[in-house]
């Protein structure tokens, strides 16, 4: 199904994307961290021990410092010394009282690779001996650090692979997961897909998922089990009503054509007649709409010609005696002329007859009634136009969306069960059409209907 797969597609892009956040945040952290200890004072740990080696002087065998080194001492806490070749302090500043003014050579060598005593040193090659700076025990770490040349490139190669092997890892995990929760979800899914389209499925009750699977099946079962027995409840009425209600008619026209009865009771078994005959029209519009609902309808397709087919319904109306209120007419092309299309004869005349019978139906001051039929480019348009009170325009809406409305014109007292419409779209759908509402000025209703000439 491509509703899953795009459903998938998109869990997939989106974890990604989340991965990709991920990173972003954390580096987005990490500069904010470092912007809050900048604005929050926190100082730089280096030491400007160069411009600092430049402020001490030596003049006339003197050791002077300019009044800025005092400053820079005191800003960063530090104290200072310097030594001679001999390892002698010949200059300090803020020299803690503990240490010594004079270190031997291995003491140098130890102190400027560790710490002295407590403290850790930074030194400086000074023109006139050793500038050592000295900082409060706990505000720096040192360790002594040493790595051959050739194992650093390995180092920073190593580092990267690490990192790409663990984003590569990181995803194939992503993605074997995801795969396993499709694999879970696409029988689930496509379960129901089949249930809205009111087809029968079975979902494997097993996995981490079993419970879903299990009540999706108990679902899918219910309502075939509840569409079943409505179908069965309508095809065993209308059998059930078909004696009793041929029985009526035939009683009631009997007496409709005695002439030795009075004219009040041969007009009530006209009445009785008449509403028997909607009866059974009722009865079988019932039963064709179940069938195409459930698909239990055959479609006997067959070659045949549109103009012929409208021609021969409108013939039929006239035949049957309409009311001379209702005038029918129909256009098109000469039938001689005109490619045959393809589809179920019986449905395309019911589809014709209800869409007739619809305007007659609700419009009983009388109206007139267009059937117009072409063909164009492998496409062939049935259209039935009245010049009756038309229809609403949200009640448009719902029938041009499929949706059944409580009365499919106004002007009629007479209850409007909506099955003549909806067989009309059914069998449009059957025939892998399209239908469209729409109404006429001044007034009237346009029903336009395209059908494939041939049907896939």
């Amino acid at each position: 199904m491509k509703q899953v797969d795009r459903f998938f597609r998109r869990y997939i892009l989106s974890t990604l994307g989340i991965i990709i956040l991920f990173f972003v945040v954390n580096l987005a952290l990490i500069g904010l961290s470092l912007l809050t200890a900048h604005l929050n004072g926190v100082k730089d740990p280096g030491f400007p021990i160069e411009h600092f080696a430049s402020l001490i002087e030596k003049k006339d065998d003197i050791i002077t410092a300019d009044s800025e080194v005092q400053d820079i001492l005191t800003q960063t806490d530090t104290w200072a010394m310097l030594l001679d070749d001999n390892g002698t302090v010949i200059w300090q500043n803020n020299l803690p009282k503990e240490l010594p003014l004079e270190y031997s050579a291995t003491d140098i060598a130890i102190f400027s690779k560790w710490y002295l005593d407590d403290y850790p040193v930074k030194v400086w090659k000074h023109p006139d001996g050793l500038l050592v700076i000295g900082f409060q025990p706990g505000t720096r770490v040192r360790y002594y650090f040493s790595i051959e040349t050739d194992y650093i490139s390995i180092a920073i190669w190593g580092i990267i692979c690490a990192l790409i092997i663990n984003i590569c890892v990181m995803v194939m995990l992503f993605i074997r997961n995801t795969r396993k929760v499709e694999i879970a979800m696409r029988p689930i899914m496509d379960g129901i897909h089949k249930l809205s389209q009111g087809q029968a499925f079975h979902l494997e009750e097993k996995g981490g998922l079993a419970e879903i699977n299990t009540g999706l099946n108990r679902a899918g079962a219910y309502l075939i089990k509840k569409d079943n027995t409505r179908a069965e409840w309508i095809r065993g009425i209308s059998h059930d009503i078909r004696t009793p209600l041929s029985v009526i008619l035939g009683y009631s026209s009997e007496i409709e054509d005695t002439p030795d009865l009075p004219a009040a009771t041969r007009k009530q078994a006209g009445i009785i007649r008449k509403q028997s005959e909607k009866l059974r029209s009722l009865v079988a519009d019932l039963n064709l709409t179940t069938k195409l609902e459930y698909s239990m309808q055959p479609i006997r397709i067959q070659a045949l010609n549109p103009f012929e087919l409208a021609r021969q319904v409108i013939s039929e109306f006239l035949n049957s005696g309409v009311p001379e209120i209702y005038i029918l007419d129909y256009s098109g092309i000469d039938s001689d002329t005109v490619k045959p299309i393809y589809g179920d004869v019986y449905l395309l005349n019911r589809m014709l007859h209800n869409l007739i019978q619809n305007s007659i139906t609700h419009n009983p001051k009388g109206c007139q009634i267009s059937v117009y039929t072409k063909t164009d480019n492998g496409t062939c348009i049935f259209c039935v136009t009245d010049s009756g009170c038309g229809i609403k325009e949200s009640y448009l809406a719902l029938l041009n969306n499929g949706t059944s409305i409580p009365s499919s014109q106004e002007g009629t007292d007479e209850t409007e069960h909506g099955l003549g419409l909806k067989i009309v779209r059914q069998i449009v759908k059957v025939h892998q059409g399209a239908i469209q509402f729409s109404n006429v000025l001044p007034h009237g209703l346009k029903v336009e209907i395209h059908l494939p000439e041939l049907i896939l």
